[in-house]
């Protein structure tokens, strides 16, 4: 009886999720608000326009709706007519179903298979420092770059890189110690190292080869 009551009570502890509840990261990033129909008009209006090397003046000559009316479409802080959409969609030379994108879920993504990580060979890079590439980023403010790093057993010890942004360090096998500034951090394999990337860094000393380790290097893009 104790058995059964201690079960019961356990049950009750977990509900069942709602089918509409959102299941949420760790992470303390701002959600993104879902795209609405007239923000996705808009942007695809913008992309059209661009694409055509028009001004908001010249579309909105060319389809007689007024600049700021135009502005506001592409903004998405209206809901155009259909009226509006079709001489849109003439200017633009386009059918009208042309300016509805087909999905709201359309990012940008880089997938890139187990061992084809585009090997990375920099003028000054150090002898037995293998960089490869993962992934990229293909817009946006900042630019993210994940490296697979591999130091072989011939590879030397360097402590003099700089560059701009952050840099996160994931150990993954092997062990070396890891200068940055004016400390340094032995690192064992599930160990983690996040750092100003400014300040002066790399392997100080290489303990126990091969080591492989992954580099997330995040800097602004330059306008």
């Amino acid at each position: 009886m104790v058995k059964k009551a201690v079960v019961q009570s356990r049950k009750a502890v977990v509900a069942p999720r709602k089918k509409d509840s959102v299941l949420l990261t760790g992470s303390s990033a701002p959600k993104e608000a879902a795209p609405t129909l007239e923000s996705e008009i808009g942007a695809e209006v913008r992309r059209l326009r661009k694409s055509f090397d028009l001004t908001v003046s010249e579309l909105g000559a060319a389809s007689g709706i007024s600049t700021g009316m135009l502005s506001k479409i592409e903004n998405g802080s209206i809901s155009p007519s259909l009226s509006t959409l079709s001489a849109l969609a003439k200017a633009l030379n386009v059918p009208i179903a042309g300016l509805f994108r087909e999905t709201g879920e359309q990012r940008d993504c880089s997938f890139v298979k187990a061992g084809a990580g585009v090997r990375i060979e920099r003028r000054g890079t150090k002898a037995g420092h293998m960089y490869d590439l993962l992934g990229h980023s293909l817009g946006g403010e900042i630019i993210v770059e994940p490296y697979l790093i591999t130091l072989k057993a011939d590879a030397e010890p360097y402590i003099d890189f700089r560059h701009a942004g952050v840099e996160f360090i994931y150990m993954l096998t092997g062990k070396v110690r890891y200068r940055h500034a004016d400390r340094s951090y032995v690192l064992d394999p599930g160990d983690s190292l996040f750092f100003d990337a400014a300040g002066r860094h790399g392997p100080e000393e290489l303990i126990k080869a091969p080591m492989t380790y992954l580099s997330i290097i995040i800097y602004p893009r330059r306008s």
